[in-house]
C-alpha cells in the first residue's frame, strides 16, 4: 500500500501554526471546515453504501457482514489511527479491480436514498448560515471521492476534499491510495486550498468529532468539536474549544418543504394579523361614532372651537 508524503517537516501543531499565521497577513475570505462522517452525517459513509454496493453487484454477502461489523466497532468504540487504518486497509483490499465507473454510478443512482435520512439538521443550519456570512463552507472527509463529491454537490457546498484511489489503465481500483484525505494530509489539503483561493485560515472554522482530525482543528483559528470522542472532548474542555451535539438527522426533502410551510404561514399570519386591526379600527370607529350620537352630535355637525 501507498500514499502521498508526509506534508514537510515539523509537527502538525507547528506547520497548522505557521499557516495560520502566513494566512493571517492579509484579509482573506473566511472558510467553514466540516468532516463528514458523525459530524455532517450520523454514520460513515463508506459503511452507510454497503447496502447499494451489495445490490449492484459489487459486495458479496462475507463483504457485506464484514462491513457492518466495521460500522458497529466504528460507531461504538470511535476512531483511532489503528481502526482507521485497519478499515483502509480492508477496504482497499475489497475494492481492488472495481471499476471506478460503476462504483460512482451505484453512488449516484442511491444518494439521496441513503444520505438523506442520515444528515445532520444541526449541520446544515450551520453551513447556511457560514454561507449567508460570505464564508466558503468545504467538506474535508478520509472518505473517497466518489462519495465526498457528490454528496458535496447534493448539499450545495462550495467545495470538497477526500480520499483518492488509485486507477489503473482501465479505470479499476488498484487498492492503493493516490491521496489519503487523513490526519495531517487534512490540514495540508486545506492549507493548499487556502493558498490557492486566498483563505485566511486564521478567522476560518473547522467541525468534526474526531481527535484524529487534530491537525484539522489546529489549522484553524475556530475549531470546534461536534459530537466529541473521549479523547477530543477531554483536548477541547483543556484548550477552551467549542463543543457541540448535533443530535437531529433529517431528510433534505423535510427540510425544504418545513421551510416552504414557514414562508407560506408567514405571509398568512401577516394578513391574518392586519385583518384583525382592520375589524378593531372598525369596531373602535363605530363606537366612537356611536358615543358621539348619545351625546347629540351627528356625524355631520360641525364642531366649532372658541
Amino acid at each position: 500500500m501507498t500514499a502521498t508524503a508526509p506534508p514537510g517537516p515539523g509537527t502538525s501543531t507547528e506547520r497548522a501554526g505557521a499557516a495560520a499565521a502566513t494566512s493571517g497577513r492579509g484579509a482573506g475570505r473566511e472558510a467553514a471546515f466540516f468532516d463528514l462522517d458523525k459530524t455532517v452525517i450520523a454514520k460513515a459513509a463508506m459503511a452507510a453504501f454497503r447496502g447499494p454496493f451489495h445490490e449492484g453487484g459489487l459486495l458479496d454477502r462475507r463483504s457485506l457482514v464484514r462491513a457492518i461489523l466495521a460500522q458497529i466497532v466504528y460507531l461504538h468504540l470511535g476512531a483511532s489511527d489503528q481502526r482507521l487504518d485497519r478499515i483502509r486497509e480492508s477496504v482497499l483490499r475489497l475494492t481492488k479491480g472495481w471499476q471506478r465507473d460503476r462504483v460512482a454510478a451505484v453512488i449516484e443512482e442511491t444518494l439521496e436514498t441513503v444520505v438523506e435520512p442520515i444528515i445532520y439538521a444541526e449541520a446544515m443550519d450551520l453551513m447556511e448560515r457560514h454561507q449567508e456570512e460570505g464564508r466558503l463552507v468545504v467538506i474535508v472527509s478520509a472518505s473517497p471521492e466518489e462519495i465526498v463529491g457528490p454528496l458535496g454537490r447534493h448539499l450545495e457546498v462550495d467545495r470538497t476534499i477526500a480520499s483518492r484511489a488509485a486507477l489503473d489503465e482501465q479505470g479499476r481500483y488498484t487498492g492503493q491510495m493516490g491521496f489519503y484525505a487523513y490526519g495531517p494530509y487534512k490540514a495540508q489539503a486545506m492549507q493548499e486550498l487556502a493558498a490557492r483561493e486566498g483563505i485566511d485560515l486564521a478567522r476560518s472554522y473547522a467541525y468534526t468529532d474526531s481527535y484524529t482530525d487534530l491537525p484539522m482543528l489546529e489549522a484553524v483559528g475556530h475549531p470546534v468539536a461536534v459530537n466529541p470522542d473521549r479523547v477530543l472532548a477531554r483536548l477541547a474542555r483543556e484548550r477552551g474549544w467549542e463543543v457541540m451535539h448535533f443530535v437531529r438527522p433529517v431528510r433534505l426533502r423535510d427540510r425544504v418543504r418545513d421551510r416552504m410551510m414557514t414562508t407560506q404561514v408567514r405571509p398568512a399570519v401577516a394578513i391574518s394579523f392586519g385583518a384583525v386591526a382592520a375589524a378593531l379600527g372598525a369596531l373602535a370607529l363605530g363606537w366612537w361614532l356611536g358615543s358621539r350620537r348619545s351625546r347629540g352630535d351627528e356625524p355631520g355637525d360641525v364642531v366649532r372651537v372658541v
